[in-house]
């Protein structure tokens, strides 16, 4: 057995356990900490909700800087016990087929080739804990399921139209890995979107991941789940909780430093190569929660500035460039009401480009971060990132009213660009702010040598 030599420093056995327990023994792929993720809905997408439809999209959404395309479950829907006339897309009845509500195998791999041909990445929505009730596996190996006592399978929590899987039986997790792998190997795709991870047991995501780096490197994992030690099999993870604590702030129930003390626990208690997948909605919150103007409203945009630009891997979801100001319904039909004014196409084409043009701040784990907490209790929120080589200062009014203040960057004659503005300024020691309520500045470094 070859020796593996490990560059850690701890200090004691606990220490070496603490980061054995929560530390991926996997490489994060090179390309993502300075990627953007996008949320495709196949159904509400476009009037026919086809993946042909969908493609015609491709062009503007490269064009905008998108990078990965996560496409929720894509797979036939269970008819038994299901909800609504089309029903969730999470209710998988076969996941090694796609729906044909949304097309054909051959539609859907002349998708990810012409998607390939652009530069994209593609994920896949997989769902490992549940199941249809008529999946064909209910069918075919009903041991693959939990049941009670009366021999019927069981529902998760009060989700009546999926049923539990059995994460004890062996067959079943070999099974579920070989579906897996049917969609890298058939059609190419880089990497998986695990719903509710956390409800799957970790061993089973490290040995599913361990498994699939033998057929493509560089697999891309996103785990639905802020446990810490799911680090150990993925790259990225959802951050509910700054999320949940940013609606609370806007409804005035926290204040900023609660906040940013949650941006600051993350940043202690996760892995240097950890990555955060921050948002201001998905299909989850458009659907059950509400839209990000619903929930954040005049800060919406504030708040999305904050996601593409902090130490994160952003994310949006299908028609928030538009913006879409509805909620999607989760159960039937209802189509994103695009129009040929892409209202913040220039907005997230800008942030995206500021990310690959500072790609060092988010590919690097030796990036610095300063808040400015002189300024939170006036519901002002900056934020510094800084390496050897690049940096970015960026100033949030969370206020509904103009603000001005001098604030003190410590730096020396720096000059920067003003994103937004595309003014260059030189900065000395102070800056003098002036923001319209709910707006934002950033300013990114020059570099003059």
């Amino acid at each position: 057995m070859a020796k593996v030599r490990f560059n850690v420093n701890c200090h004691n056995t606990l220490q070496l356990i603490y980061y054995f327990m929560h530390n991926s023994i996997f490489s994060v792929p090179s390309f993502l900490p300075s990627s953007n993720i996008y949320a495709v809905n196949i159904r509400q997408y476009t009037t026919e909700g086809t993946f042909v439809a969908f493609a015609n999209h491709l062009p503007r959404l490269k064009s905008m800087g998108v990078q990965i395309l996560w496409f929720m479950p894509i797979y036939p829907i269970g008819k038994l016990n299901r909800k609504g006339s089309l029903g969730s897309y999470y209710s998988i009845q076969n996941f090694e087929t796609v729906n044909p509500e949304f097309g054909t195998k051959d539609d859907f791999l002349q998708l990810v080739k012409t998607a390939h041909s652009l530069g994209f990445k593609i994920i896949l929505d997989w769902v490992a804990n549940h199941a249809a009730w008529d999946n064909v596996w209910a069918i075919s190996n009903p041991n693959y399921f939990i049941k009670d006592d009366n021999n019927n399978f069981v529902s998760p929590y009060d989700w009546t139209d999926v049923i539990q899987i059995n994460h004890k039986n062996i067959d079943q997790q070999q099974a579920m890995m070989q579906a897996m792998q049917y969609w890298v190997l058939n059609f190419g795709i880089d990497g998986f979107r695990a719903d509710l991870a956390h409800l799957t047991p970790l061993q089973f995501w490290i040995d599913a991941r361990r498994t699939l780096a033998a057929v493509k490197n560089d697999l891309i994992w996103l785990a639905e789940t802020e446990e810490i030690n799911y680090h150990q099999a993925f790259d990225i993870s959802f951050t509910w909780q700054w999320m949940h604590a940013i609606e609370e702030f806007v409804k005035k129930q926290k204040s900023l430093y609660d906040c940013v003390n949650i941006l600051k626990a993350n940043k202690n208690n996760f892995p240097a190569n950890a990555l955060r997948m921050f948002f201001t909605s998905n299909h989850d919150e458009n659907s059950w929660s509400g839209t990000e103007y619903e929930k954040y409203g005049i800060f919406a945009k504030a708040l999305a500035v904050f996601s593409c630009t902090y130490l994160s891997v952003p994310l949006i979801y299908s028609g928030q460039e538009l913006p879409n100001t509805k909620r999607l319904q989760f159960f039937e039909k209802d189509t994103i009401a695009w129009n040929e004014n892409i209202e913040l196409f220039d907005f997230y084409k800008t942030l995206y480009a500021l990310r690959q043009r500072n790609n060092k701040i988010y590919n690097s784990t030796n990036t610095s971060i300063h808040f400015f907490e002189n300024y939170l209790h006036k519901n002002i929120f900056i934020f510094q990132l800084k390496n050897e080589k690049c940096e970015i200062v960026v100033f949030l009014n969370f206020n509904d009213s103009y603000i001005s203040e001098n604030i003190e960057i410590n730096v020396f004659e720096t000059v920067y660009k003003n994103l937004f503005s595309d003014k260059f300024e030189i900065v000395d020691t102070h800056y003098s702010l002036g923001l319209e309520a709910a707006s934002y500045c950033v300013l990114e470094k020059i570099n003059t040598t």
